[in-house]
């Protein structure tokens, strides 16, 4: 693979074997042609968003990538049903999520893809991880780092879980 695309991406789970599921995912990802894992940062355990539910664990991965924005977000959606991913409420329990955070300094505002992640600034379980391997990486429409916007948001409800082992 050539140099690349530098991404962060967000992963989630909390049904089944949640710290297995976001090992396996970022395993496969770096099988895929085109993609590669740079980093990944410890896992967190996170109060749920939204409808009552167990608690998440949330982790980010830098990835370096020669897709595009697009065919990369389709890629981490079908990984998504790998894992037996089903949509069916918002913010709803989930075996695997995985958001497309960051994509080089990039700003995209399709209706598919919105690059930054438009929550990612308010939310800790995502800013927290990122903040591990990612900590001066700027967000483009907020001219800050991650670092910063982690020290800025409620970091209560994330909690330091283990270590991903290399």
């Amino acid at each position: 693979m050539g140099i690349g695309h530098r991404v962060a991406i967000g992963l989630g789970s909390n049904l089944g074997n949640s710290e297995a599921t976001l090992k396996d995912a970022l395993s496969k990802l770096d099988f895929i042609p085109g993609i590669r894992v740079e980093a990944r940062s410890h896992l967190y355990q996170t109060a749920p968003i939204g409808p009552p539910q167990p608690d998440y664990l949330n982790a980010c991965a830098i990835l370096l990538t020669t897709l595009d924005p697009e065919y990369l977000l389709q890629t981490l959606l079908n990984l998504e049903k790998q894992f037996g991913r089903v949509r069916r409420e918002r913010w709803g329990a989930r075996t695997l999520d995985i958001d497309l955070l960051l994509y080089e300094n990039w700003t995209i505002d399709l209706p598919h893809l919105q690059i930054p992640h438009p929550r990612m600034t308010e939310r800790a379980f995502v800013l927290v991880p990122l903040s591990e391997i990612a900590s001066d990486w700027v967000n483009p429409l907020t001219g800050k780092t991650i670092a910063t916007l982690a020290q800025q948001v409620d970091r209560s409800g994330v909690k330091p879980f283990r270590q991903f082992f290399h």
